[in-house]
C-alpha cells in the first residue's frame, strides 16, 4: 500500500480509510519548519515566564494556578515528584496519564489509526506547539503497527476527546496497553518490542495530544465510508423488491423528479431507473401475472418432468361486472391474477427515492462537515508566532476549536436518517412475506402445502427487532450537555457518543439490507418461475389447459358466457406465447446471481441461519453492490 503523505491541508476521507486499515503515512517536510517554529516559540515565551494556559499554566478549572520557578513539594517515598523533570514537563505527562480514564470495550483497530492519523495530520498545521521530533515519534509508532488500547467510554466531545486521545499518548510515553501483533501488551513493551523510544514532553505537548476531535471525526469517516456503499445497496435492494413485485416504473422517472429536484432524490430516481434498466417485470400488463397456488397432484400434466412445484390461477371479470370499467379492460384482458389493478405502488416502493434520498442528503452534509474538520486545527490554545503582538495571549490564543458540535449535530442527523433507512427497507420485506400486500406470491415465501413451514416468517422478525433497536438509539446525545471540570467547561457536544453510536448503528443497518435482499431474492425466483410457467403453458399447450387455471368462467358448455370466456382466454393465451422471457433488470439480475451463488433458492423449509450470516457477508463485503455495478460496466 502506498503511504499517504500528511501535510495537514489535504488529508481526504478515503485516505484516512486507506490508513486505518493498514497504509503508513509519511510527513510532508516541507511543513516541519512551521511546526518547528511554534515549538521554538512555545520555548523561548517560557524563558520569559510569560503566562501561558497549558504550557505555564494548569488546565481546565486549573487555569488560574501559574506554575512557580521551583516546586512546592520536594517530598520523599511514593510521593516524590521526579527531580530531574521540570515543573513543565511534569504537567504535560502527568495531563495525559491522568486522562487516560476511559472504560469499556477497546476500539477497533481501524478505528485508533484513523485517530493517530487525523492527531498528525492537524499537528502539521504549525501551530500547536509539538515538536518535530515528538510528531516523528507518533508517526514511526503508527507506521510499526502499534495500535494503543483506546476504550470506547470516556468522551464529552468538548476540550476535544480528551480521554481516549490520552490513551493514544501515554502509549507514546512508555504507559498503557496497545496491541501489538495480534498481542495485547503493556504500551512500554510495545514500543520496545517494535525497536522504538518512549517520548518525554516539551512545553504544550501533552495539551496538543489529547485536545481535539480524532475519536469522533475517526469514527464519523469510518462509518461514513460504510454508509456511503449501503445507500448503494439499499437502492439495488429496493430495486429487486420493485422487481419481485412486477412494480411501476413512472415514480421513478426523470421528468417527474426534475420538478422536485433534491439532490438525494434525483440521484435515487436515476439509480433505480439504471438498476431496473432492460426489467421485463416492471409495468408488465396487470392481467398477464398470475397468483400462487398450493401444488396439487392435477396442478400439471403427470409427464411433466419439468412442472413446478406450485400450481398458478387468476380470476376472470365476466363482462356484467365491467361497467363503469369498459375503457380499463379494454386495454387490459379481463383477468385478476397476483397484481392489484391499481396504477400506483405503495409507499414503500413509490416513495423510494424521496425517504433514500433524504438520507442521501444527510450523508452528503455529514460529509461537507467531515471533510473540513479532516484538515482544520482542533486543539487549545492556538499558537501564531509570526503575529505580531503586544502581548503573548495575542500570539497564544485560547478559543474552542475542540469543541465538537459541528460533528455533533451532522451526527445526530446521520442517527436519525439510518434508522429511517432500515425501516423502510423493512417495511419492503414485510410486504414480500405478508399474502395480503405481497402481490400474488405465496404466504412467507414457501408453498406449505401440508401447513408445516414458516418459510420467511421470521426473517422479517428479524428484521423488526433491528430496526426496533436503531430507533431506540436514534436520540441525539448532543442535545444533553452535562458540564464537566468544574463547570468550566460548562458547554460540551457529547459528539463523540454520537459518532461512536453512529458507527455501530452503520453495521446494523447492513444486517437489515441484508435481510430484504435475501428476502427479495426469493420472492423473485418465484415471481418469475409463475410467470414464465404461464408463459410455457401457453407456448406449450393450448388456450384450453390455460382455461383450467382460470376460476370464475361458466361452469358448462353452451352458456352464454362460454363463448366470451373462451375468446378472452385465447386472447391472454397468445399474449402470453408471444412475450419473450420474463426477467428483472440486468444490474438486479447480476446482484440475484451473486446472492444465489452463496445461498439456494429454499423450496422447502430449512435451517435458514446459515443462510441469514451470508447474505448479510454479502453485504458487509459489497459482494453483492459490486455484482450489480460490474453488470453497468459489460
Amino acid at each position: 500500500m502506498t503511504p499517504v503523505k500528511l501535510d495537514g491541508c489535504s488529508l481526504t476521507r478515503a485516505q484516512l480509510v486507506a490508513v486505518a486499515h493498514g497504509a503508513a503515512v509519511e510527513l510532508d517536510a516541507a511543513r516541519l519548519p512551521a511546526v518547528a517554529k511554534a515549538a521554538e516559540f512555545l520555548a523561548a515565551q517560557v524563558a520569559r515566564e510569560e503566562p501561558i494556559y497549558g504550557v505555564s499554566t494548569g488546565f481546565g478549572s486549573n487555569a488560574d494556578r501559574l506554575l512557580g520557578a521551583r516546586r512546592v513539594r520536594s517530598g520523599a517515598g511514593g510521593d516524590a515528584a521526579n527531580p530531574h523533570e521540570s515543573l513543565h514537563a511534569e504537567l504535560q505527562h502527568n495531563l495525559i496519564v491522568t486522562h487516560a480514564v476511559c472504560v469499556g470495550e477497546p476500539f477497533a483497530p481501524e478505528v485508533v489509526r484513523a485517530m493517530l492519523c487525523i492527531r498528525i495530520n492537524t499537528l502539521l498545521r504549525g501551530h500547536s506547539g509539538i515538536r518535530v521530533e515528538t510528531l516523528q515519534a507518533l508517526v514511526a509508532m503508527l507506521n510499526a503497527g502499534i495500535v494503543p488500547v483506546v476504550p470506547q467510554l470516556g468522551s464529552v466531545g468538548a476540550s476535544g476527546d480528551l480521554a481516549p486521545l490520552s490513551h493514544l499518548a501515554i502509549v507514546l510515553l512508555g504507559g498503557g496497553e496497545a496491541f501489538y501483533q495480534g498481542e495485547r501488551i503493556p504500551g512500554g513493551e510495545a514500543l520496545s518490542r517494535a525497536g522504538l523510544e518512549p517520548v518525554t514532553l516539551s512545553y504544550k505537548e501533552g495539551l496538543a495530544l489529547n485536545n481535539g476531535t480524532a475519536q469522533m471525526l475517526a469514527c464519523g469517516v469510518l462509518a461514513l465510508s460504510k454508509l456511503e456503499e449501503l445507500l448503494d445497496t439499499a437502492d439495488l435492494a429496493a430495486a429487486m423488491t420493485v422487481d419481485a413485485f412486477a412494480g411501476r416504473l413512472g415514480a421513478f422517472a426523470g421528468e417527474v423528479h426534475a420538478l422536485r429536484p433534491h439532490p438525494g432524490q434525483v440521484e435515487v430516481a436515476a439509480h433505480l431507473r439504471k438498476l431496473l434498466e432492460g426489467s421485463t417485470l416492471a409495468d408488465i400488463g396487470y392481467h398477464l401475472v398470475p397468483r400462487f397456488r398450493p401444488w396439487s397432484p392435477d396442478a400439471w400434466p403427470q409427464d411433466d418432468a419439468d412442472a413446478p412445484g406450485f400450481d398458478i390461477g387468476w380470476d376472470w371479470v365476466p363482462a356484467d361486472q365491467r361497467h363503469g370499467r369498459e375503457k380499463f379492460y379494454q386495454r387490459f384482458r379481463p383477468f385478476r391474477g397476483g397484481k392489484k389493478h391499481q396504477p400506483q405502488d405503495s409507499y414503500s416502493l413509490r416513495c423510494v427515492p424521496q425517504v433514500h434520498g433524504a438520507v442521501r442528503d444527510a450523508v452528503a452534509q455529514a460529509a461537507r462537515v467531515l471533510e473540513i474538520e479532516l484538515n482544520a486545527l482542533t486543539d487549545n490554545p492556538i499558537v501564531f508566532p509570526d503575529a505580531e503582538a503586544e502581548h503573548v495571549e495575542q500570539q497564544v490564543i485560547s478559543a474552542g476549536h475542540f469543541h465538537g458540535m459541528p460533528l455533533a449535530l451532522v451526527m445526530s442527523y446521520l442517527k436519525a436518517a439510518i434508522p429511517t433507512l432500515a425501516s423502510i427497507s423493512e417495511r419492503r420485506l414485510n410486504k414480500l412475506v405478508d399474502p395480503a400486500t405481497n402481490d400474488g406470491l405465496p404466504a412467507f415465501l414457501i408453498g406449505n402445502e401440508d401447513a408445516t413451514e414458516s418459510g420467511f416468517m421470521i426473517v422479517q422478525y428479524t428484521a423488526a427487532a433491528i430496526v426496533n433497536d436503531l430507533a431506540s438509539r436514534a436520540m441525539p446525545a448532543s442535545v444533553y450537555s452535562i458540564p464537566t471540570s468544574a463547570n468550566a467547561e460548562d458547554h460540551v457536544s457529547m459528539g463523540a457518543n454520537e459518532a461512536r453510536h453512529v458507527l455501530a448503528m452503520v453495521d446494523d443497518l447492513g444486517k437489515v439490507l441484508g435481510l430484504e435482499l435475501y428476502t427479495a431474492a426469493q420472492a423473485l425466483d418465484l415471481r418469475l418461475a409463475m410467470i414464465n410457467a404461464a408463459r410455457k403453458l401457453a407456448r406449450e399447450g393450448s388456450a384450453a389447459a390455460l382455461a383450467r387455471k382460470i376460476q370464475g368462467g361458466p361452469r358448462r358448455d353452451g352458456e352464454p358466457l362460454q363463448a366470451a370466456f373462451h375468446r378472452d382466454v385465447e386472447g391472454l393465451c397468445t399474449e402470453l406465447a408471444a412475450a419473450p422471457e420474463f426477467r428483472p433488470g440486468r444490474a438486479v439480475a447480476a446482484a440475484h446471481a451473486a446472492i444465489r451463488g452463496r445461498i439456494a433458492f429454499m423450496p422447502r423449509d430449512r435451517a435458514m441461519d446459515g443462510d441469514v450470516a451470508a447474505a448479510v457477508k454479502l453485504v458487509t463485503d459489497g459482494v453483492v453492490l459490486a455484482a450489480a455495478r460490474n453488470a453497468w460496466a459489460d
